[in-house]
């Protein structure tokens, strides 16, 4: 074995991977068993996140950077001018299970250009997975990137093997498709995903009656878009997550800010800033539809197409209906508290139990761990809540932000180095 060309791929290869955000694992169910190597625990496997959120405990690659498309906002086009490689598939397993054996790593995300055709492709993924599983019996996590266009009998073969498939939406619209990526079409896209959403539903139904039922994808699947590469609204975006969620039962959607890397007239400037602000908002927006009841119209409307920078997407919603508060913490529905700017859903689950022993005060949400410094405005008791009376205040959005310290920080941070 060359080490010196292997370390080379892997520099290439997993460069390349890192503008892919969806590596999360968490979802997947593998115990270990029969002296197998490796473990992913329900709760998810234990990782290290860079503050933009992407995952880095992962063998993060591509398979081959090679693509027969040319897709204008990928390093990995077949135009660009950029240095080429391709794994082996034996040359993946044996990485995966040194990495793993030098703690390095938890788990394999695996996705890769376009050999000579989707199957081709997706044929070596699989047996990246299968070789891993059946000749290691490695129990780790494994997330394989569906190729569009991949026929039914390999997806279902990718689904025994792997913990999460995920295809990549990548741009929002079939128009901003069309525009940076003429070869491709969301129909392609979307015929995979419906595909891994019913034999989710058929293994789900048929464990109901067998006991030995094999686990297909059992983290899932999930897709991601791209943010900023063509001019639609945020509006837009999550209405497009909302209809994933609700149609194909996606785990999760991914955001990703587009990173200005190559000169193209359909493309934002080269000069231009990663959007990942407006990628932060989009994930809590994403988090409101997911666990607080929030309905995609309702966070955004036509009047309100893009989602306030200075403000988190729960703020902005209630200082647009602040006839819906102040709101009684000790009366109120779950529905109702979930809405205050400020209560997460675990501050919610103690408001609730701690309110049937007693009248809950202000010092009582400090110690629940609520966000005092938003929540306070938009909150009463049976006590006098004197910065409540600040509600009509005219300038109510401007004291809140003086009052409030932004988590936000810069994002860059480089993927893992493995050596």
């Amino acid at each position: 074995m060359n080490i010196d060309r292997l370390q080379e791929k892997l520099e290439i290869l997993a460069d390349a991977a890192k503008y892919d955000v969806s590596c999360s694992s968490s979802g997947g169910n593998r115990k270990n068993k029969n002296g197998g190597l490796g473990n992913s625990h329900a709760s998810g496997i234990c990782h290290s996140y860079t503050e933009d959120g992407r995952c880095v405990s992962l063998l993060k690659i591509l398979l081959t950077n090679h693509c027969i498309y040319d897709c204008a906002y990928c390093v990995s086009r077949k135009s660009n001018d950029i240095k080429r490689a391709a794994f082996t598939v034996e040359e993946v397993v044996d990485l995966t299970i040194n990495f793993y054996r030098r703690n390095f790593i938890e788990g394999l995300f695996l996705s890769s250009g376009i050999f000579t055709d989707s199957d081709t492709t997706m044929e070596r993924l699989v047996r990246v997975a299968k070789k891993l599983r059946t000749e290691h019996k490695f129990n780790g996590y494994i997330h394989l990137k569906s190729i569009p266009g991949s026929s039914d009998e390999i997806m279902r073969e990718a689904g025994l093997y792997a913990d999460r498939l995920s295809v990549n939406l990548e741009i929002p619209t079939e128009k901003g498709l069309k525009l940076l990526a003429p070869d491709k079409s969301h129909s392609e896209m979307i015929k995979p995903m419906t595909y891994v959403k019913n034999e989710l539903i058929l293994y789900k139904e048929e464990r109901k009656i067998f006991k030995k039922v094999p686990k297909f994808a059992p983290a899932g699947q999930s897709t991601q878009m791209i943010v900023g590469a063509t001019d639609e609204t945020d509006l837009k975006i999550i209405k497009v997550a909302d209809h994933f969620y609700q149609n194909f039962n996606m785990k999760r959607v991914y955001y990703s800010g587009y990173v200005p890397m190559l000169e193209d007239s359909r493309l934002p400037s080269i000069h231009s800033q990663v959007p990942m602000l407006r990628e932060n908002r989009l994930y809590q927006a994403d988090w409101l539809m997911r666990f607080y009841g929030f309905q995609a119209d309702e966070i955004l409307d036509k009047s309100n197409p893009f989602l306030d920078l200075e403000v988190d997407p729960k703020l902005a919603w209630a200082l647009r209906h602040l006839d819906q508060f102040p709101i009684n913490v000790n009366s109120a529905s779950k529905e109702m508290i979930l809405r205050i700017p400020g209560v997460g859903t675990k501050s919610v689950r103690k408001i609730l139990m701690a309110r049937k022993f007693q009248k809950l005060t202000l010092e009582h949400l400090v110690k629940i761990g609520v966000a005092i410094n938003r929540a306070k405005y938009f909150i009463e008791f049976e006590s006098h809540n004197v910065f409540s009376n600040l509600i009509d205040h005219q300038n109510l959005r401007k004291i809140i932000l003086n009052s409030t310290k932004s988590k936000f920080q810069s994002p860059f941070s480089e993927q893992l180095t493995l050596f």
